[in-house]
């Protein structure tokens, strides 16, 4: 009987391996690889190893000009976003109206557009001409800061939201009865007990704010520059491997500083959580009482994140000041570009399609492996550096990765530089972490006591994984499946450098065009940005309409 049950052990730990170690063989190839090869050849020149890298390009004052900006704008957004986002977090997820899952769903459709997108919206809002053309923000700083918070809101509404729905309000009750005002009830209780959230949705809008490529390369207008369009520009316009390497391994260790930080807050969210009864009734919102909470939210909602949106699509179908489909009907039929609009929206739902399914598979193994109890220390460790692995794509700059794959997938056994699979490969390393950012948290968030019951009542393994484990990870699937499939679509920085000029993805057609002078180009431009915008959001309204209670994503 204990032989029996030691060869059973042994299966079920060969299968968990082998769970893990297809998905890590995936990331050592396919992400790993590539840029370890890129910044050791950036450390190697023709006599040896050297290190003049990081000396010519940390003397170089446009470099610290790159890293003070970086940090700057990415603390600034950072900060913006928690202020603006714990309103509409509370007007979301604590309170019901009628349309509160289409403002969800709203809310949610700027995070998964595209950063070259945002970055042309903003553009067309912003230029002279454009609606807030008076301001004179153009090129400036504000411009860049408003993308990054349209872009990253909500991050922290859902990290945030999710976790307030859960939160018992009765001690909150109590202080309001002891007398105290609704501000110091939300400072002195409400804020100390959303501070794991906080922490959780801080750290990942400071890491995406630092990693919107092509935020900054549209706004930035050359003048302002990030550690991500300095590696672009050293990379490709310079051919300075060393100087990239450089900056690479620099934005490798803030990356992993944030994730070791942001992976500590969200261990503690999801023990809070535990903690935590299932979603409890929020309340019916009250104008004499929540108007603050509206009013804050609406106005984020129809000035930050409506505005662009609806310029951008008036401009679009208003060439010259009057209604007509020119910009459309020219984007189907020019070829100017390398091709026309139904052949790069054909490669783009193709490669997007291709990459979802790998990153979804991929994403499952896991969360599923990562979602282990081991009782040995040295396991759990494992465990937590297996999931901090897959999570480094989330700031290594794509651009890295897609320079990568042209220097080291050029020949056998891998001679895949020509093939057009590379791209839905690289979209899914970009896409997997926030795959496993999503479903990880619900298998987490299962109670160890139903796992424990159903094991008392003689299931094996296997069947408390298929009837407990699997129905929790359902619930997060389709959004997963939506965030995997909206990143694919729009990512940019891996596909520039692997798209082939006479195939391109949307993202690379719409930078092609907006890089071009001619009112004809900025006109395709604007078109193809509402196409891939409109893709955007259907999938993710699709995302919500699947998905049947709250899960506490990222």
């Amino acid at each position: 009987m204990d032989r029996r049950h030691e060869l059973s052990g042994a299966g079920r730990a060969a299968a968990w391996a082998l769970a893990a170690a297809v998905p890590a063989a995936f990331l050592v190839v396919f992400f790993a690889w590539p840029a370890a090869t890129l910044v050791a050849r950036g450390f190697h020149d023709d006599t040896g190893w050297t290190l003049d890298g990081f000396r010519s390009v940390f003397t170089s004052r446009r470099t610290w000009q790159a890293v003070g900006f970086t940090l700057w704008s990415s603390a600034t957004a950072t900060v913006l976003c928690l202020l603006l986002g714990v309103p509409g977090a509370a007007l979301l997820f604590r309170r019901t109206f009628p349309g509160r899952a289409q403002l969800r769903a709203a809310v949610t459709i700027p995070f998964v557009l595209p950063t070259v997108v945002v970055g042309v919206a903003f553009g067309s809002l912003l230029q002279p001409g454009g609606l807030l053309g008076g301001l004179g923000l153009d090129g400036t700083p504000v411009a860049i800061l408003a993308a990054m918070v349209f872009f990253n809101y909500s991050v922290v509404v859902r990290t945030v939201g999710t976790f307030w729905a859960r939160l018992d309000p009765r001690l909150a009750d109590a202080a309001a009865t002891l007398g105290h005002s609704p501000v110091r009830v939300f400072l002195t209780v409400t804020l100390p007990a959303l501070a794991p959230a906080l922490v959780s949705a801080g750290s990942l809008v400071f890491l995406f704010s630092a990693s919107s490529y092509g935020i900054v390369m549209v706004l930035g207008e050359s003048r302002f520059r990030t550690i991500e369009t300095e590696i672009w520009f050293l990379t490709t316009q310079l051919l300075d491997l060393p100087g990239a390497a450089a900056l690479s391994i620099t934005q490798l260790v803030i990356v992993t500083i944030l994730l070791w930080w942001g992976g500590r807050a969200q261990g503690n969210l999801t023990r809070a959580l535990k903690l935590q009864p299932d979603v409890l009734a929020a309340r019916p919102f009250r104008a004499s009482h929540d108007w603050p909470l509206a009013a804050v939210t609406g106005a984020v909602v129809v000035g930050l994140l409506g505005l662009p949106l609806a310029d951008l699509v008036w401009r679009a179908l208003h060439p010259g000041g009057e209604f007509s489909l020119g910009n459309f009907t020219l984007l189907a039929t020019d070829t100017s570009l390398g091709t026309g609009l139904w052949a790069a929206l054909r490669t783009s739902l193709v490669t997007a399609t291709a990459a979802t399914g790998l990153a979804v598979t991929l994403g499952v193994l896991v969360a599923l492996v990562a979602s282990r109890r081991p009782r040995r220390r040295r396991a759990r460790h494992a465990l937590a550096t297996l999931e901090a692995m897959f999570l480094l794509p989330l700031g290594v700059s794509a651009v890295t990765v897609g320079f990568g794959y042209l220097i080291t997938l050029n020949r056998p056994p891998l001679d895949l530089r020509s093939s057009i699979v590379l791209i839905p490969i690289a979209q899914a390393v970009v896409a997997l972490p926030l795959v496993v950012r999503t479903l990880l948290p619900t298998l987490r968030a299962v109670d160890p006591r139903q796992l424990e019951a159903a094991a008392t009542l003689g299931s094996s393994p296997f069947a408390v994984l298929r009837r407990v484990e699997l129905p929790h990870l359902g619930r997060g699937l389709g959004l997963a499946v939506g965030f995997a499939f909206a990143t694919s679509l729009g990512e940019f920085g891996a596909t520039s450098f692997l798209a082939r000029p006479d195939n391109p993805t949307l993202p690379v057609l719409i930078f092609r065009a907006f890089g071009r002078p001619g009112a004809d180009n900025y006109g395709m431009a604007l078109a193809a940005s509402v196409v891939l915008a409109g893709l955007a959001g259907i999938a993710m309204a699709l995302a919500e309409r699947v998905r049947p209670r709250e899960v506490a994503t990222w």
